[in-house]
């Protein structure tokens, strides 16, 4: 999916022992969005614009470690033992020896024919991080600016975390000129080390460069074009994690130091098998404690309570992204945790005074068909007419903000219907859900209208498992097998009926399963569970959700 910016110039920072200046370079193929200020809040602006840095080149899937030195070394030492088992028989030695100059020259030679393509390569590479990051890492940067704040929205590199970090305006003061809408800006590789020298001391201008969506018809060259590929996985994740937002969950709030105490324990135990997962066990009036596994070592929060009436334990997975939290556990006066549920997304807003940070997560790190519609679009769209729908996205603009109810009220329209259209401009990438203060507001992902068709499922096993459950064509019974549990259930596809099996780990994960299709037949599990499979997932979730 090919998205075209073209930029004025690039992103640039100038500094010197008494103030700093940083010019964003919009895209100006967007509507004119820009705004400058000068920064008022200028550590807590500090660590959540670099925390959002960290979302941004985080990548927190397994990596398998590099194992070439060592089978170099054990080669090396299997050599040296032949050598000496073989010592003193006729002629070895010295065979061994011209083995070893030969193949000694051949590594030489090679080095000298290969050693300019090795440097011209890692030349190229270091000029490449630095001077077009896009193709380091598959990033959007989007900057928002509303009447009431501003904020920037960003995904991590192994698209399973989203970073948003809103600044109302008494983050900055002298705030000379701003025009509201959405764009993207050239995030030059060098901003990240500018932005930590960022001090209280040191006036810091902030532009959103308006000039660069003057008309101009010489000078040409001052506009630099990108065009990024990419994959519909990142957008998917991106349009995901907004619907997920507007789910009902379960919230409560965590003092810093709890915060502290979770990023304590991750970095002093390195877990070597699953379940690796944290139990949230909130219970009415009670400190809220967290159960660390496979150790089942316990954390309780004694500064925080769990207000709720009504005693849950939640499950959630990949938890080491909960390091990014880290830094700002310093300048945050308190943490709001939303849970979706055991395995579904969460969400952790940090407040920082006038400025907010939301780390939203995916429930797992890898996105793979074991977790299979965590945060998706599966849900039907509400039934809303084009008139009625417009209506509600003109009223929104007005004012770029409102809760619900409010704009309901200003429309004269059902607080259901409003929800309903809003949820679907959601799902389009138009409108964002603001969890910091429960609003929904304008936001253009994309310049053009995105392709819902291809970006609703990812493959059309998962379109066809969607279709089997709303078409009321799946029946599902829940057991348990070895400590694992165990899904089986009737899929009727056209004039079949299929009786697939799919048996869940304790990490939530699908790990084995059979059924009687040709997809199955012919792939096992290689290619992932077929669609009937995944309709047992599906009527499931559904099913759970009823109660």
């Amino acid at each position: 999916m090919q998205f075209d910016y073209k930029f004025k110039g690039d992103t640039s920072v100038s500094s010197n022992a008494h103030a700093t200046a940083m010019n964003f370079a919009p895209d100006v193929y967007r509507d004119p969005t820009y705004f400058s200020g000068y920064l008022n809040k200028h550590i807590p602006f500090r660590e959540a614009i670099s925390a959002l840095h960290d979302i941004v080149v985080s990548d927190f899937r397994y990596k398998p470690k590099d194992k070439s030195d060592y089978k170099a070394w054990a080669k090396e030492q299997e050599d040296l033992w032949l050598a000496e088992y073989l010592r003193g028989a006729t002629n070895v030695e010295q065979k061994i020896k011209a083995i070893q100059i030969d193949l000694a020259d051949i590594r030489k030679q090679k080095e000298q024919a290969m050693g300019p393509f090795y440097k011209a390569r890692q030349k190229y590479f270091n000029y490449l991080y630095l001077a077009n990051r896009e193709a380091w890492f598959v990033l959007d940067p989007v900057i928002t600016v509303h009447p009431d704040e501003l904020f920037f929205e960003c995904f991590s590199q192994d698209e399973s975390s989203y970073g948003k970090v809103g600044c109302n305006y008494n983050v900055f003061n002298k705030v000379n000129e701003f025009k509201c809408g959405t764009t993207n800006i050239d995030y030059s590789a060098d901003l990240y080390n500018e932005f930590q020298k960022i001090r209280e001391y040191k006036e810091t201008f902030f532009n959103v460069d308006p000039s660069g969506f003057e008309v101009q018809t010489t000078h040409e060259e001052s506009y630099k074009e990108v065009k990024i590929d990419l994959p519909a996985s990142w957008v998917r994740g991106f349009l995901q994690v907004s619907s997920a937002m507007t789910i009902p969950a379960t919230t409560f709030t965590l003092h810093p130091m709890d915060v502290y105490n979770i990023c304590f324990m991750l970095r002093r135990h390195k877990e070597k098998e699953g379940p690796r997962s944290i139990r949230w066990i909130l219970k009415p009036g009670e400190p809220i404690r967290l159960v660390f596994e496979p150790w089942n070592y316990e954390v309780v929060c004694g500064r925080s309570r769990y207000e709720g009436v009504e005693a849950k334990e939640i499950r959630i997975w990949g938890r080491r992204r909960l390091l990014l939290l880290e830094r700002l556990i310093p300048v945050a006066q308190q943490f709001k945790v939303i849970l979706l549920g055991s395995g579904l997304p969460s969400f952790f807003v940090a407040d920082l005074g006038d400025l907010n940070f939301t780390l939203g997560l995916s429930g797992w790190t890898v996105n793979d068909w074991s977790r299979v519609g965590n945060f998706d679009l599966l849900a039907p769209r509400a039934e809303v007419d084009s008139l009625t729908m417009q209506k509600v996205y003109a009223g929104l603009k007005e004012t770029w903000f409102s809760k619900p109810e409010a704009l309901a009220k200003k429309l004269n329209l059902d607080v259901r219907v409003v929800l309903g259209a809003l949820a679907s401009f959601t799902q389009a990438g138009r409108v964002i859900y603001d969890v910091s203060n429960e609003t929904y507001r304008i936001r253009e992902l994309s310049r053009e209208s995105l392709p819902l068709d291809e970006l609703r499922f990812a493959n059309d096993r998962e379109e066809a498992a969607t279709r089997f459950v709303l078409t009321n064509q799946v029946s599902v019974s829940v057991g348990t097998r070895d400590g694992k549990t165990v899904l089986t259930g009737k899929v009727k596809d056209k004039t079949k009926t299929f009786e697939p099996e799919l048996v869940i780990d304790r990490d939530d994960r699908a790990v084995s399963g059979k059924c009687q299709c040709n997809f199955y037949t012919q792939n096992k599990l290689m290619q992932g569970p077929c669609d009937h499979m995944l309709a047992l997932r599906i009527a499931l979730r559904e099913k759970e959700s009823v109660k």
